[in-house]
């Protein structure tokens, strides 16, 4: 999987289902992604933010993606947003202690940025999964995508892929089969939480999760998915 900035519960779902996690960092940056963007609720609507880059373009590799100088504006007005649309929530306190350090992180570069959030926050869920970056051992060039995963895997020794349910129109179980792989696709059925406002929004960032759930609400709603073939999804 790429990685997302703060993404949403089903991200960590999948986190709670695997082994290991490669991090897809020696492919190019795609705009308008969830790579540096998230979103949160303001106002009971859905407030996209987006994490300020240097040199954000569809050519540039993610692990070569740089923050902006001016972040700690950014930083500063962002935390004001998350006080005024959480303050009442009742993890509001929990949830800041966990966030706030996470976007002082001192590298320049997004890559360590977001490995760094996704690691503390997964081991605040309880989730043990092993991290790796896909450019610390990189892969000779794929004919496409479903080739590209499938070399990785024979790399990791895989012997079952799992991928988010929107993946299904990317990957063939067959091709898999052949190499000796399983194919799942991930189906979050992980209900709706209470909002500080209704009707419930869906597929916000964990951060709204957290807010509303608390760590150990979130810890209970990550179980809840299944894994479904090409053929079920």
């Amino acid at each position: 999987m790429q990685p997302y900035l703060f993404p949403y519960l089903g991200y960590f779902q999948l986190l709670h289902a695997v082994d290991t996690l490669v991090l897809y960092d020696d492919v190019t940056y795609i705009n308008r992604g969830w790579i540096n963007r998230n979103r949160l609720l303001v106002n009971g609507a859905p407030w996209l933010f987006t994490l300020p880059l240097a040199n954000a373009s569809q050519n540039v590799l993610i692990k070569n993606l740089r923050l902006a100088d001016w972040l700690a504006a950014w930083r500063q007005k962002w935390l004001k947003t998350l006080a005024h649309a959480y303050a009442k929530a009742t993890y509001f306190g929990e949830t800041q202690a966990l966030i706030e350090p996470l976007l002082h992180q001192s590298s320049p570069w997004l890559i360590d940025w977001l490995e760094d959030s996704l690691r503390t926050l997964a081991a605040a869920l309880g989730l043990s999964a092993h991290f790796k970056r896909s450019s610390a051992d990189p892969l000779p060039p794929a004919t496409d995508a479903q080739a590209r995963i499938l070399q990785r895997c024979a790399r990791e020794g895989a012997g079952l892929y799992i991928n988010p349910i929107n993946g299904r129109a990317l990957y063939q179980a067959t091709a898999f089969a052949e190499q000796g792989i399983a194919l799942r696709f991930l189906r979050s059925q992980a209900p709706a939480y209470r909002q500080s406002h209704a009707p419930f929004v869906p597929h916000l960032s964990i951060v709204d999760t957290l807010m509303f759930a608390g760590l150990a609400g979130t810890r209970a709603l990550l179980p809840q998915y299944e894994l479904v073939t090409d053929e079920l999804a």
